[in-house]
């Protein structure tokens, strides 16, 4: 970032302010208390330190567990869980991001506590309710204390426990393969869903984790709804449970979509248009140009979403879908009908000229966001 002499000298040869009003600026922000903002390597060392003594608190725990009896079990697995959560509330008032850290190192403690507890008891063997469990537990502390790491944790841990209860009670189910569809379809609109609940500048912190998970997962969500697709055609066969499949369809679709209602209001229509892309990619059954096509527009349809609400971060996505689309065809529609020679150099200008294109429309297209011209 320039520093403010700079902006003031750039502001005054331009003539938007004269030297009284530059010198009462400077007098102005020169007497101001300086705010104190944590750096990035403080951010970096209170992650990394709360991260290892969480770790290393487990690993004790862990090293002296058969020693314990099931009375000290229990009770070592509540200090783990409540000792983080008050340190979190002790820090509160002198070091926020620090408490921001050791509250969700008690969550995700709490998982492992939940596990334990039930190991010392021989409780009965469900997962997912464990899970449930851990997920009411993040969605209380977020209630709480309105923390974004801890709304993170409650929003990653709530779809990780329907997935651990749909697998279970297909398990049980006679199917066709149906059952994998319903989670990779899921997974991909809750994915372009926590990409897309982003629209200003000034959102939460929890918004702006959202889109990087979402971000990070819509594209081998992509993948895995091509590759169940493509193995669902090869596993049809007799199918049971079809009422349950019925109810896991209505919430893999509409469950994302409500979300997005929720935190884009009007704006969730171009998910709804998004959630139709994502059903006709799920029934091309793997014939590849038509794949590719339809690829390449979903790829093209992100970046004008990212051009209608001027968001840089899908304009990039978009891009990147795009390229990786352009190498997959040519893996496997082009190379093979070349010769060795001939396919390693179209190889090397696809890289070269491909790249270079798609690096000038990327910072076309943004520069056009920063300008404001996307609204």
């Amino acid at each position: 970032m320039e520093s403010l002499e700079t902006l003031l000298s750039r502001w005054v040869q331009a003539g938007l302010l004269d030297e009284a009003a530059a010198g009462r600026i400077r007098e102005f922000e020169g007497g101001r208390e300086p705010e104190r903002h944590l750096r990035w390597p403080a951010i970096l060392a209170i992650s990394f330190g709360s991260l290892m003594v969480a770790g290393g608190v487990l690993l004790f725990v862990a090293a002296h567990w058969e020693r314990m009896g099931a009375a000290s079990r229990f009770l070592s697995v509540l200090a783990m869980v409540g000792v983080f959560h008050l340190a979190g509330a002790w820090f509160t008032d002198r070091m926020p991001k620090l408490a921001t850290a050791l509250h969700g190192i008690g969550t995700l403690t709490l998982g492992a506590g939940i596990f334990l507890g039930g190991q010392i008891f021989n409780l009965a063997e469900h997962w997912p309710g464990g899970v449930m469990l851990w997920a009411l537990g993040a969605w209380i502390g977020y209630a709480l204390l309105r923390d974004w790491v801890q709304g993170l944790l409650a929003s990653l841990l709530t779809p990780i426990w329907l997935i651990g209860e749909w697998v279970v009670a297909m398990d049980r189910m006679h199917s066709s393969g149906d059952e994998a569809r319903v989670l990779t379809f899921g997974v991909l609109l809750l994915a372009i869903t926590y990409f897309t609940a982003r629209h200003s500048e000034a959102d939460s912190p929890l918004r702006k984790a959202l889109m990087w998970v979402g971000g990070l997962a819509t594209l081998p969500g992509v993948f895995s709804v091509i590759i169940t697709s493509h193995e669902f055609r090869h596993r049809l066969g007799p199918q049971g449970g079809s009422g349950l499949l019925a109810l896991g369809w209505a919430v893999a679709l509409l469950a994302p979509l409500a979300l997005a209602a929720r935190l884009r209001g009007s704006g969730a229509w171009m998910n709804a248009v998004a959630a139709g892309w994502v059903g006709l990619l799920g029934i091309m059954n793997g014939r590849e140009l038509p794949l590719y096509a339809w690829c390449a527009l979903g790829a093209v349809g992100l970046v004008f979403w990212g051009l209608h609400e001027a968001r840089r971060e899908r304009v990039n996505l978009g891009i990147a879908g795009f390229a990786i689309t352009l190498m997959f065809f040519y893996f496997s529609s082009v190379m093979d009908k070349l010769g060795r020679s001939l396919g390693l150099m179209g190889l090397g200008l696809v890289f070269l000229l491909g790249g270079w294109q798609l690096e000038r429309l990327r910072r076309r297209l943004n520069a056009r966001i920063a300008q404001g011209g996307a609204r």
